[in-house]
């Protein structure tokens, strides 16, 4: 695991069995990365024999509000999910000085506070690169949840890689909310996901957290694109999927001068919500997921807490290198991923962890 801008080690109290984590909104079965982080820590209880506390907002104004009870409930260990939570967790971790602290998706202030970081431009930009591929459009869409720093890097990468991949192709971006409201708001992404096929969009990359079903859900009801739908300069530059085995659905929604509409999921391997018939063998909507390994990351700094390992607060950055990001091909998107082109997308990894690719942040 890298580690960068690291601060100095610092004595510990003997590890509490209790670790707590704080959520952001969307609750443990969000589909993205409190989900991920839930898991994570429930492998590293199962292994290590350690108890797992959780605090759930319902709604953004919540945020934060379990970190203080969840350290004074026992936990030895608080880690919040999700940027949000930062404020919660600086402030108490400068009250509980014997207590350890991390931040997921942000970068805490106190020498016993951790970020866990990802790289997730550099996952996104495969993303882009396969979406600049496969569209039939040259057109692609880009929803965040709210227009932060984290967001921006899955934006910046996805846009890059879309136009390595193709030069001509445009990204069309807008975001959900502007508060954390965004991020669990799924009506709100369907409605931003109509506008952009409007504009010819045909694949969609929500960064959106629980809003991105939103996404998921207006594509299951329009599955296609049509010709006569397109705006005008706009039309079909392929037709790649052709050959691919449609539903019955989408043959009775699509006419042979349609394309298909594809999501790309996020955080965790969501290909599986593209197959809207449970029919492997047809054509999926999820084109691929851009997979952030937040489990591993909070397995990691468990692991490391409850072994009593030296503590050391700052930033950890979790990447293509080092496992922590990554794009999900597996039996449910291999239809729409010839091996041609995952072979060159392995190329294009390898050019990124060769520092031959600098993918931009913002």
């Amino acid at each position: 695991m890298a580690l960068a801008g690291a601060a100095p080690s610092v004595a510990q109290t003997a590890p509490a069995k209790t670790i707590g984590l704080a959520f952001d909104v969307g609750g443990i079965k969000d589909g993205g990365f409190n989900q991920a982080a839930y898991e994570g820590a429930q492998r590293a209880a199962k292994e290590l024999g350690l108890t797992i506390r959780t605090s759930q907002p319902k709604k953004a104004t919540e945020i934060g509000q379990g970190v203080s009870p969840l350290i004074r409930g026992g936990a030895g260990l608080v880690i919040g999910v999700g940027y949000a939570n930062n404020d919660a967790i600086t402030r108490t971790a400068s009250e509980f000085m014997d207590s350890r602290f991390a931040v997921v998706d942000d970068l805490p202030k106190g020498k016993n506070a951790v970020g866990l970081r990802f790289r997730e431009q550099e996952g996104s930009f495969l993303a882009g690169f396969l979406a600049g591929k496969q569209s039939s459009t040259g057109i692609v869409g880009f929803v965040g949840g709210v227009d932060v720093p984290v967001i921006q890097k899955f934006r910046a990468g996805f846009a890059a890689g879309v136009k390595f991949a193709c030069p001509n192709c445009r990204v069309v971006t807008a975001f959900v909310a502007k508060t954390s409201a965004g991020f669990n708001d799924p009506k709100a992404a369907a409605v931003i996901a109509a506008s952009m096929t409007k504009q010819g969009v045909d694949v969609i990359f929500p960064a959106a957290g629980g809003s991105g079903q939103g996404v998921v859900n207006f594509i299951k009801g329009q599955p296609c694109i049509r010709a006569a739908n397109l705006p005008a300069g706009v039309t079909f530059k392929s037709d790649l999927f052709a050959a691919v085995a449609k539903s019955a659905t989408y043959k009775k929604l699509c006419t042979t001068d349609s394309r298909p509409l594809f999501f790309i999921g996020v955080d965790t391997n969501q290909n599986a919500l593209g197959d809207f018939d449970k029919k492997v063998n047809t054509l999926n909507h999820g084109l691929t997921s851009m997979v952030k390994r937040v489990d591993n990351a909070v397995y990691t700094i468990i692991k490391e807490y409850a072994e009593d390992r030296p503590w050391r607060g700052g930033d950890r950055s979790f990447g293509l290198s080092n496992g922590g990001v990554s794009v999900a091909i597996d039996s449910h998107n291999r239809a729409l991923i010839p091996a041609a082109l995952e072979t060159s997308l392995k190329k294009v990894e390898q050019l990124i962890t060769d520092g031959v690719i600098k993918v931009p942040t913002q």
